[in-house]
């Protein structure tokens, strides 16, 4: 996905969860730039074919196995957007620490159905 994409999602999610704020903002968009560079990462990395261990040349001339470069990079981008999850309340402790609730976001009723609630209220 791409950065606007990914901020499309965050916002959706964050107003699901009842955490948006326009404040949050810059967070946001920095977040969407994480997934985004992730996401290439994650493909790059396919596209190369998903060998989590590679062998290395070193200027000397040794060979020696280590991890795949992108398969760190992928990760070290997901600890970061995994910290920018949380600073957002989109994970369940996140949520939780925020609103005080557990378990799933609640999503609003729509229209039709508050309407109904209202009548059975009646």
């Amino acid at each position: 996905m791409t950065a606007k994409q990914w901020k499309t999602q965050i916002i959706r999610r964050c107003k699901l969860a009842g955490t948006y704020d326009k404040a949050y903002t810059d967070a946001i968009v920095t977040l969407a730039g994480v997934l985004e560079q992730r996401d290439r990462a994650l493909e790059q990395y396919e596209e190369e074919g998903s060998h989590p261990v590679i062998e290395h040349e070193n200027v000397s001339g040794s060979v020696y196995m280590e991890r795949n470069p992108l398969l760190r990079v992928w990760m070290d981008l997901n600890a970061q957007a995994l910290a920018y999850w949380r600073d957002l309340g989109l994970t369940p402790s996140a949520l939780k620490r925020i609103t005080g609730e557990s378990g799933k976001a609640k999503e609003a009723d729509s229209p039709l159905t508050a309407a109904l609630k209202e009548l059975a209220k009646a």
